[in-house]
């Protein structure tokens, strides 16, 4: 989800505007006309940003430089004024706090790749917080250079491992940096094991790329095993983008969408005014919530998350296959609140992306909406099309697996997953 403190401010400035309603007839969500979503924009730069920036820089006002580099990524908010503004941040940097080291970390990897190497470079070598040491970690990788030459990684990782959530984090960075794991893996063309991975279940399988400026796509499967179809008889589909603002790795805060299991249960209406009134399907992560509540099993007594606890929902062929834990990890590092949703955000914001007119989130799943410039009535919603979908599979009582496919630089197709489906359709 959005950053606490820039959604809550982001809330303030547009609560006059942001409520919404749903008939039988029709969906609004006032904050989506035109006039309204150009008021946000221009109430963000002059606020969010500009005042924000505007303050001198020391420990009472980090916050509120953090919110101003939250609204920029939203927003991809850059200027020659503003650019100065982050160069002085990074001037200062390793003596400022670890939040603010995140925060700014974050900024630079969405907005300025390549810009800031020598800091962050030094950062890297001098940090004792795990999440900076991974951030900044993951921001060299857009450089030609090592980014751990000089360094003993174990050596700092037993430094930097204070607690479970460092520890998933360094191991989810070790795992990325290795070579035979870092490489693209393509599941088209070897194989993956859907049938057997939780039989018996209601599945919402979100198939999607490496590279998440691509959007991926969703299909369903029942409890019997058959997927859900539309009225011409075609397996059901809908764009689905897992790509956060910042782009970062899923086991990161605020990063793209990690694979693997989630644990669905049910629907639920949200109040905010970047997801909008659509029905959203509720999911939760390993360590976001009980064993009992994601095995949907009373009878469970252990407490305790363990990666056995996590194996016992794959099938002997998947469990050495390492991207399907990310979920696993990025619960265990404390990523929470991580559903399937529609939006309302203003997809101007992101012209020239390659997953636009799609918006990315803080984290989760969004399928496409559209809304009425004149009144913010919807349009379209690939959203609530999901939702039925589901509907039509026995509700949304199940799991959600999220996959990555291949490194193709294009959107996921059904056309190319149909491979995959078909040995589980029934004919």
């Amino acid at each position: 989800m959005q950053k606490k403190t820039l959604l809550c401010f982001l809330l303030l400035l547009s609560f006059s505007i942001s409520a919404f309603s749903q008939t039988d007839s029709a969906v609004y969500c006032k904050a989506a006309s035109r006039e309204n979503r150009n008021s946000l924009h221009r109430k963000i730069i002059q606020y969010s940003i500009t005042g924000n920036l505007s303050l001198p820089l020391n420990e009472t006002t980090e916050e509120n430089w953090m919110d101003a580099f939250g609204a920029m990524e939203l927003v991809r908010y850059k200027s020659p004024w503003a650019d100065g503004k982050i160069h002085i941040a990074f001037d200062s940097l390793e003596k400022r706090s670890a939040g603010f080291q995140r925060a700014l970390v974050e900024l630079a990897y969405t907005l300025y790749p390549n810009t800031f190497i020598k800091p962050v470079g030094s950062l890297l070598k001098k940090c004792d917080d795990a999440k900076v040491f991974a951030m900044a970690a993951e921001y060299l990788k857009f450089s030609s250079e090592n980014p751990f030459a000089g360094i003993n990684l174990e050596s700092r990782r037993q430094q930097l491992a204070k607690t479970e959530k460092d520890e998933a984090i360094l191991h989810q960075l070790i795992q990325r940096v290795q070579p035979s794991l870092a490489a693209a893996k393509n599941i088209l063309s070897a194989g993956f094991p859907l049938k057997e991975l939780l039989p018996n279940h209601t599945i919402l399988y979100s198939f999607q790329r490496k590279n998440r400026n691509y959007p991926g796509i969703a299909v369903i499967r029942d409890s019997a095993g058959n997927f859900i179809k539309d009225e011409m008889g075609t397996i059901f589909s809908v764009p689905q983008l897992a790509r956060s603002i910042n782009n970062l790795p899923g086991y990161l805060t605020n990063g793209n969408t990690p694979q693997g299991i989630f644990r669905m249960f049910g629907l639920d209406t949200s109040k905010s005014s970047f997801i909008g009134p659509t029905a959203n399907i509720q999911l939760t992560m390993p360590f976001e919530t009980s064993l009992q509540h994601f095995f949907n099993d009373s009878t469970i007594t252990d407490s305790v998350w363990t990666e056995d606890w996590y194996k016992k929902l794959l099938p002997a062929t998947l469990r050495n296959y390492q991207p399907i834990y990310e979920s696993f990890y990025a619960g265990k590092a404390g990523r929470t609140e991580i559903i399937a949703h529609g939006t309302t955000v203003d997809p101007q914001y992101y012209s020239g992306e390659p997953y636009f007119p799609q918006t990315p989130t803080a984290g989760c799943l969004c399928t496409k909406e559209t809304w009425s410039d004149a009144d913010g009535k919807r349009l379209e919603s690939d959203q609530q099309k999901l939702v039925n979908a589901l509907q039509m599979a026995g509700g949304a009582n199940g799991y959600c697996v999220v996959i990555e496919i291949d490194d193709a630089q294009k959107p996921v197709t059904l056309l190319e997953i149909l491979s995959l489906l078909k040995v589980l359709a029934h004919k």
